[in-house]
């Protein structure tokens, strides 16, 4: 008998001896995702319901409860590759994120305001700016991006690194955008250790790589593919493939346009001891794409 199966069995019986139990058990709880959903375009969709989204867990569908705009504020932490291979690259990095941070920055129907910080990840990670809605500080931040001679990319120490500031910070709605050259990578975090940590923070990831896949099939190398690949996927975010960075600006006005455009699904989950191993979401429309990470439970972060 499997560890899992052993826990149901015990659930079963004390239900069985305890009807106060059952009862209790029985009796749904509420949690929630933060959900994107775009068109083919890739333009964010509003107007939607509760009868437009499909929620599962572990594959068994959930009521879908309420459907409302996420107001909540984020807290998005934007790393850029500031190695020796972005030198050709800066002035259109610089110019594609004032418009971006502009528009993550600007507050929201209620009034609320995101806060940005931009790290980057040549030689190793590094705070730019830290969290802020200030844009004159962000701005500061942006004349500090330029090729660092001689380094090269820690992108999944910088992963790991911004995971560890998000939990000591208590980030109710932290959000990764990693925007990189292709190519080589240098970091001593690998795979099997930032992958679990991103789906127990629940944080999306959401990359933007420049240039053809890279080709390295050293054990970073292909660290780091895995977490582009299945981080993105397995967290709600995306992974974007540019061949220059002249594309850069664009994608980045899409991107911003999702995020500030999302929405907080609420749902019925079965009171049990064992949580789900995988929650996603889904549109019902097969012309609409859904994206979710699920929300954090609050009253569990504030418990001692």
């Amino acid at each position: 008998m499997t560890p899992r199966q052993f826990v149901r069995l015990a659930i079963a019986l004390a239900a069985i001896a305890c009807p106060a139990a059952s009862r209790a058990f029985a009796q749904p709880i509420e949690r929630a995702m933060w959900v994107s959903v775009v068109d083919q375009s890739g333009a964010p969709v509003t107007g939607l319901s509760t009868r437009d989204f499909v929620v599962r867990e572990d594959n068994v569908a959930r009521e879908v409860l309420r459907v409302v705009p996420a107001e909540e504020p984020m807290q998005i932490a934007v790393l850029v590759d500031t190695s020796q291979a972005i030198r050709n690259d800066v002035a259109n990095i610089r110019t594609a994120l004032p418009p971006f941070i502009a528009a993550l920055t600007r507050p929201n129907e209620a009034g609320r305001r995101n806060e940005v910080a931009l790290i980057g990840f040549g030689d190793r990670p590094t705070i730019l700016t830290d969290y802020t809605s200030d844009t004159a500080a962000l701005d500061k931040g942006l004349g500090r991006i330029f090729a660092t001679p001689g380094s090269g990319p820690y992108l999944l120490d910088a992963i790991d690194e911004v995971l560890t500031g998000f939990k000591k910070r208590e980030a109710a709605r932290p959000v990764i955008v990693a925007i990189a050259m292709e190519g080589r990578e240098l970091s001593y975090r690998h795979y099997d250790q930032v992958l679990p940590r991103l789906k127990d923070a629940d944080v999306p990831l959401y990359a933007l790589m420049i240039g053809t896949p890279s080709s390295d099939m050293s054990d970073e190398g292909r660290s780091r593919q895995i977490v582009l690949d299945r981080g993105t996927a397995e967290s709600g975010g995306r992974r974007d493939q540019l061949l220059t960075s002249m594309a850069l600006e664009g994608r980045l006005k899409q991107l911003a346009d999702q995020l500030t455009h999302q929405y907080r699904v609420v749902y019925a989950r079965p009171q049990s001891l064992i949580p789900p191993e995988k929650i996603t979401v889904s549109a019902t429309r097969s012309d609409l794409v859904a994206r979710g990470t699920p929300a954090k439970d609050v009253s569990a972060q504030k418990k001692p």
